[in-house]
């Protein structure tokens, strides 16, 4: 059975009907069946049981039963005595045709190996049939034995293992003599004579040493002409190995072989347990095969079971958003975007599929697609297309395709213009940030001048007049149109990182007011979904959509603030109600239907993104091999362009993006520009800290060339800090070069140094 689901996987079948005989034999066999194939994930769709000598009629209402299913990969594990009666009802019925399989046990093996039935009747009836026989490896020993019985073929695998079974015994019971065990026999008490019977139990006997002997058995190991003759600890013949054969014309062809260690191969097992396996004598792929009706390509293993019969496609009756399916005029009596998918993914399979088309609902309001998609794992409808929603409640009932749309779960709400008015400048920025814009600007500009002072004569003057360069430098920065230069390495260090700091304010305001002006802001004061669920206010939803479950099951919302709604007007006449006056404060709907929404309201605007991923897909029963074969036609009209075609002509040309946020862009606060002020701060103190340190140098050289050449008494009174005090602003407001020329004089020079230039000095200050 392990080699039979082997086979089975390698030819990407995944469900088989098994034909049986109702006995242990069989039934264990299955058993064993089913546990291979499901390691492989594969299964039995159905078990046909035989009674044991079923009578012919018995057979072929079996088989007409077996016939009307989808699968046509038949596994026969039967007697030989009826097996032959049932390949003969199947042919008589014309289930030996192309399109279906079949595979037997090595029981069909055993009797073409039989010299008792004719082979000729065998083969007209098992044409195209795969079959297992036990692997007997070709060997010295088993030559010269065939010679020594004059046959003119090979013997068949039952016969030498027979002739290997006698010798198995001899070679026990030598060495159970061998070790002075004697033969006895004894009467067993349990056999008695049974009245009206000639069996006469009562005069067998029992092997006295037969549990020595049976222990011999397993312990022997020897050559056989079948092969290598010994067993395993669970007492199993080592080296299980079976030929697949597949039966054609007058004769069998070995297409493979299976074995324990190898699995499906083309070469013979005993050549593999001799080498190491690799990938250059282990081949899976079998050679190729004659299938029933005389056909060499793979049958697809299932068939629609409908006897010509189109397959009932449940269809929903939309009253509302019918691009994606809506009623028609037309022969199949439904149109729209998903009807037009599912026709052109039908066409690209490669075997035909007829369909009628029946319409789900009342026409009132749009159906439950829940209830849709129960009616297809009942069997009401053979699949059901649409817009049907692939969530995890309906993944258990039915099989769904791969999505032909994406879909989602997202939030619509009421949104009006922005009005303009004569302070509408002043939004872009928090009155916060208005504020520490002009601190700021001030304390660059008094930076800049700190630093330019001394060597630049743009930044000199009277006290008014720097006072008005400090302001008009300061302000005139944020549009770049400072005409003074920056002369000093600190003043240009400082201005760079400041108009960098400009430039990124600048932009940012530009940016916001542009948004304030032309967007749209929600006038429900919903925010996104966690606002939207703490808050007590009504929300909508569309009527049979999945929608309302996941609020309520996920979300925990009550149902009392849930509002159904059928259609889009009925979306729109809710929304503009509002929440308080018997309409909702938002909506919540799948993706494709507010595309489609927002296409015809553009007033309203959604809230936030998509918080569920899920996609629309078509519905058949569980286990279906139509939905993997569409699932792919999908995929082809994905990457064909195909799709993208179909989802123009029936959802283009909208009119609102449903992809831009309604909310409005939020006013600009400190938080969003505190890194480029602590960058620009951190870059004027640094300035600062390196200009004061050279100030402070200079002047400790100009104090000393001053003591020098005029020594002061040693009391210092208040007076004389006051006037250190004094004299050091004025050292500090003095030009650069005039202090670089009086360190140059000498210490003999003839005037002190702030002899006659004090009230000048104080003056330009």
């Amino acid at each position: 059975m392990d080699a039979i689901a082997s086979i089975i996987s390698q030819y990407q079948w995944k469900q088989v009907i098994t034909i049986h005989v109702d006995d242990d034999y069989g039934r264990g066999g299955i058993m064993a069946l089913g546990d291979a194939l499901a390691k492989r994930k594969c299964k039995i769709v159905y078990k046909a049981k035989l009674p044991p000598g079923a009578a012919n009629t018995t057979i072929e209402n079996i088989l007409m039963q077996v016939n009307e299913m989808e699968s046509r990969v038949y596994v026969i594990h039967v007697n030989p005595d009826s097996g032959l009666n049932v390949f003969s009802a199947a042919k008589s019925l014309g289930m030996m045709s192309s399109g279906y399989v079949w595979i037997a046990t090595d029981w069909l093996s055993a009797v073409m190996d039989s010299s008792v039935h004719g082979t000729t009747d065998v083969m007209e009836l098992t044409q195209g049939v795969l079959v297992l026989r036990q692997h007997v490896s070709h060997s010295d020993i088993q030559k010269a034995l065939l010679s020594k019985w004059n046959l003119t073929r090979n013997g068949s695998a039952y016969s030498m293992r027979a002739y290997d079974s006698v010798w198995l015994v001899a070679h026990a019971a030598e060495r159970l003599l061998s070790e002075g065990n004697t033969i006895s026999f004894s009467a067993d008490t349990n056999l008695r004579a049974t009245k009206g019977s000639n069996l006469q139990l009562d005069s067998l006997r029992i092997f006295n040493n037969g549990n020595k002997l049976l222990e011999n058995v397993w312990n022997v190991n020897f050559s056989g002409v079948s092969g290598p003759v010994q067993f395993t600890l669970d007492r199993n013949l080592i080296h299980p190995a079976y030929d697949i054969l597949n039966i054609g014309g007058t004769g069998v062809r070995t297409i493979g072989y299976w074995s324990n260690i190898s699995g499906l191969s083309v070469v013979a097992p005993e050549n593999l347990y001799s080498s190491a396996l690799n990938s250059s004598t282990n081949n899976v792929q079998l050679h190729s095969v004659i299938w029933p009706g005389q056909i060499t390509e793979k049958p697809r293993g299932w068939e629609f079971s409908y006897h010509g019969k189109p397959m009932r496609i449940g269809v929903p009756l939309r009253t509302s958003y019918k691009e994606f399916v809506t009623q028609d005029n037309g022969p199949d009596g439904v149109k729209g975007f998903a009807v037009d998918v599912f026709k052109a993914a039908i066409s690209l399979l490669p075997y035909p599929v007829s369909c009628d088309f029946v319409l789900f609902g009342d026409g009132l309001k749009n159906p439950s697609y829940s209830d849709l998609v129960q009616k297809v794992s009942e069997n009401y409808f053979d699949a059901a297309i649409g817009d049907i929603a692939i969530v995890t409640n309906r993944t258990r009932l039915v099989d769904f395709t791969q999505p032909y749309i994406e879909s989602g779960l997202i939030i619509v709400a009421p949104a009006k213009e922005v009005e303009s008015n004569a302070w509408a400048f002043l939004k872009p920025f928090t009155f916060q940030m208005w504020c520490v814009l002009g601190v700021i600007f001030l304390f660059v500009g008094a930076v800049v001048w700190v630093l330019e002072h001394r060597t630049n004569t743009e930044f000199r003057g009277p006290p008014r007049q720097q006072i008005m360069t400090v302001c008009w430098f300061s302000f005139s920065t944020m549009f770049f149109a400072h005409r003074e230069n920056t002369v000093s390495a600190l003043g240009r260090f400082v201005l760079l990182i400041w108009l960098f700091v400009v430039l990124i304010i600048n932009s940012s305001y530009t940016a916001s007011l542009t948004s304030l002006l032309t967007v749209q802001e929600l006038t429900s004061g919903i925010q996104g979904l966690d606002s939207l669920i703490s808050s007590s206010s009504a929300i909508g939803y569309q009527v049979g959509s999945f929608s309302r479950n996941y609020l309520v099951d996920e979300l925990n919302i009550a149902e009392s603030r849930l509002v159904p709604l059928n259609s889009a007007s009925d979306y729109a006449r809710a929304l503009e109600l509002g929440s308080g006056n018997g309409g909702v404060a938002a909506i919540i709907d799948e993706l494709p239907y507010v595309e489609i929404f927002l296409s015809k309201y553009c007033k309203f605007k959604t809230v936030g993104q998509v918080f569920t991923k899920s996609g629309w897909g078509f519905a058949f029963p569980r286990d279906s091999p139509l939905a993997e074969d569409l699932s792919t036609a999908i995929l082809t009209l994905s990457e064909n362009g195909n799709l993208q075609r179909i989802h123009d002509e029936w959802l283009s040309g909208t009119e609102c993006s449903a992809d831009n946020n309604g909310a409005a862009s939020n006013a600009l606060s400190l938080s969003s520009f505190w890194g480029l002020f602590l960058i620009c701060g951190l870059a004027c103190l640094l300035a600062l800290v390196i200009f004061f340190l050279r100030i402070f140098c200079q002047y400790s050289r100009y104090s000393n060339q001053v003591e020098v050449q005029y020594p002061e008494p040693q009391i210092v009174s208040r007076s004389a800090r006051l006037t250190t005090i004094k004299s050091l602003i004025s050292f500090v407001d003095k030009k650069e070069e005039e202090v670089k020329n009086a360190l140059k004089q000498r210490p003999n020079g003839t005037q002190h140094p702030s002899i006659g230039s004090t009230a000048t000095e104080e003056q330009s200050t």
